[in-house]
This record gives C-alpha cells, structure tokens and sequence, in this order.
C-alpha cells in the first residue's frame, strides 16, 4: 500500500446526510439568534439576517469539504482511511490486527442507502477505525471480504 493509491471517494448520497445534519445543528442555532434579536428592540435584522447568510455560507460548502477531505483504499490486504481538512488522519489497519467488524445505519442513513463500517482492531491507540458515507451494500462487500482475508490468515 502506498500513499499515492489513489482514495475511493465516499458515497455522494452521504453529502447529502452532512447537509441536513447541519441543517439541524443550525436550526438549533437559530433559536438563540432570535431571542438575541427580540431582546435589541428596534434592531431588526442586525442578529438574524448575519445569521442566516452565514448559515447559509456554512450549509452550502461545509459538508462538500468534508465529503472531498475523506475517502479510502482497501488493498493488500490493509484499509487505508483518510479523512479531516484542519486536523488531517491517515489511518492504515492491516486486517491482521482486526478483531471484529461492524456496519450500523442509522435513520438517516437508512433513508439514504449508506452505511458506516467500523473495523475495531487489537490495542488501545484508534482502536476504532469509522468509515462512514459507504453504500450499504459496499460496506457489507467491505466487510465480508475482511473477514475471508482474516480466515485466510488463521488457517
């Protein structure tokens, strides 16, 4: 494996599930802005229209940097994930030190077909490695062919 593989990009449909959970998280937001708003009587606008155009700028951009700052490769046996735009991670797990897999979808998810594949693997340090935004049906490929590779080591 070698760091100019070139990554798998996640599930577009996961850009999708990142925008509305912003969404949500910027709704929640909008409470305080309004009462900051009814509480400076005769300034109408001054805290909600800054608000919304940052919201907006927030929502439209956000979750597309950070659908682009992830992705992984899964070759020779060893799941490279990359992922963070400030804080950038490049994780590799060799499928030697891995001890169980899942695949959880929530709602959402569900809604949208995509899954999120943990790999938790021996020791303490990322013990848990997420990947999220994978199509339900690759994270279940993804783990199936984990474990045949982990079968194959301990026969």
């Amino acid at each position: 494996m070698d760091d100019n593989d070139p990554l798998t990009p996640l599930d577009p449909a996961y850009r999708s599930v990142m925008r509305i959970v912003t969404a949500v998280w910027l709704a929640i937001l909008l409470v305080p802005t309004i009462a900051a708003e009814v509480a400076i009587p005769g300034w109408n606008g001054v805290v909600v229209i800054p608000y919304l155009l940052l919201a907006a700028a927030i929502l439209l951009r956000l979750p597309q940097r950070r659908w682009q700052a992830r992705g992984y490769v899964m070759v020779d046996e060893r799941l490279r994930v990359v992922r963070g735009m400030l804080f950038h991670s490049d994780t590799v797990v060799p499928f030697g030190r891995v001890q169980h897999i899942d695949v959880d979808q929530g709602p959402l998810e569900r809604a949208y077909d995509i899954a999120t594949l943990t790999v938790h693997t021996a020791g303490s340090h990322n013990a848990s490695v997420h990947l999220p935004g994978l199509k339900h049906a690759d994270a279940l490929a993804m783990r199936d062919a984990i474990r045949a590779a982990i079968r194959r080591d301990t026969l």
